[in-house]
């Protein structure tokens, strides 16, 4: 025989269960995500982290205060946001300097930099590790410096090495890149190592910013006595995404390429613009172009410290160097005739000499081959190609980095 309980009876077993649940779910994180979306440079980045990832800081700079913070941060429901963000990364094709910047606004997200610095610099340690790179953390009264193990050669930053490995200072700039290491001793944490991959700083690929996110610039110069303009699309988050870029090798430097957007507005028209030419007039012409349609300013005046400006950078800025000029000059002709070339790293200068089928000039010999300077920076007279600042002749230089076309090999 059926048998029919009561409407009373049943209604607190639905409820019990109802609450279980609720209990059950709760336990498992589901229902305690919290969602945060951002952009990142044009994209938008939808998260859902676990409140149990949330963990208060009060920002006591000891080494058991953030040994406890950490060990909640290992034991909490992490790793779906980390697999997000890889995706992402992945997605996107993100050098992991583009990464590190998901990184800085995914730790942004959780932890706003201005309302809890340790906090925030905490999370971005944690997340880049567990995504696999090897950090460290070192502390000294209320400083906290974040490191990262490179393999690479990075200049103007701190610096130590362990065990024979190399690890880089990160946040260097939140202190004004201004601290008295003889004066202040820092700490390294002991910290559970979850990733033991190298950071590359080498960026051959620029997000694909949104097309409306550019801006239409006018550069004009002349060459033999004839004028020519431009209209270049640029992004200003480029200068946002380079604003703490450390000074990194002339191979990685130079090597930095355009946003796709600004590719497509410059190096048609410039292509358009040598067709005809000889190589060597074509050359002569970027030439003049990178000395003339921008300002002069050393990185003191402009920055008050040593800065690399990327090809796309020193379209963006009205003022720059010679070494800014020289990179561009470098990706212009890498652009359009992809010819052999040096750089020549003088005390006070950086020029660029190209192999011409026959030299122009007085050459520089590397390696058995003849190169032709060609000087991408003004100067008091206009030299013409394989010609050397008269200053120069007598001075020491050292062949930064060297690149011949792969074709060529």
């Amino acid at each position: 025989m059926l048998s029919i309980w009561p409407l009373k009876i049943f209604r607190p077993i639905l409820s019990f269960g109802l609450m279980l649940v609720i209990l059950l779910s709760t336990a498992k994180g589901q229902s305690t995500a919290r969602s945060f979306s951002f952009d990142y440079f044009g994209e938008q980045v939808n998260l859902q982290i676990n409140s149990d990832l949330l963990v208060k800081f009060d920002g006591t700079l000891t080494n058991s205060a953030i040994v406890s913070f950490t060990s909640f941060l290992e034991k909490s429901d992490y790793k779906p946001l980390i697999e997000t963000l890889l995706a992402f990364k992945d997605k996107q094709q993100l050098n992991d300097w583009l990464y590190y910047q998901l990184i800085r606004k995914t730790a942004q997200q959780i932890s706003p930099k201005a309302e809890n610095y340790h906090r925030y610099t905490l999370y971005k340690w944690f997340l880049l590790t567990r995504s696999g790179y090897e950090a460290t953390i070192k502390i000294s009264n209320d400083k906290m410096l974040f490191y990262i193990k490179t393999d690479e050669t990075i200049y103007n930053i701190p610096y130590y090495t362990k065990n024979d490995q190399q690890y880089v200072c990160l946040n260097y700039h939140d202190y004004g890149s201004n601290i008295d290491f003889d004066k202040e001793k820092f700490t390294e944490l002991e910290l559970p190592v979850a990733g033991g991959k190298a950071f590359s700083y080498k960026i051959t690929r620029l997000p694909d910013f949104r097309p409306a996110s550019y801006q239409e610039k006018e550069i004009q110069f002349n060459y033999n006595q004839s004028d020519y303009n431009f209209k270049i699309k640029l992004n200003p988050d480029v200068k946002t995404i380079f604003i703490n870029y450390p000074v990194v090798d002339y191979a990685s430097y130079f090597n930095i390429p355009l946003s796709n957007e600004t590719y497509s507005s410059l190096i048609p028209s410039l292509k358009e613009n040598v067709k005809g030419m000889t190589v060597k007039n074509g050359v002569d012409y970027l030439m003049h172009f990178t000395r003339y349609a921008f300002l002069f300013k050393t990185d003191n005046e402009n920055f008050g410290a040593e800065k690399r400006l990327t090809p796309e950078q020193t379209l963006l800025y009205d003022e720059s160097d010679c070494d800014d000029r020289a990179a561009l000059f470098f990706c212009l002709v890498k652009e359009i005739y992809d010819l052999p070339m040096i750089v020549l790293t003088y005390p006070e200068h950086v020029t660029v000499a190209i192999k011409f089928d026959k030299p122009v000039g007085k050459p520089i010999i590397y390696n058995g081959m003849k190169y032709s300077v060609c000087e991408p920076t003004p100067q008091k007279t206009d030299l013409g190609l394989g010609q050397l600042l008269p200053a120069l002749r007598s001075q020491p230089y050292e062949v930064a980095y060297a690149y011949f076309p792969t074709s060529r090999n």
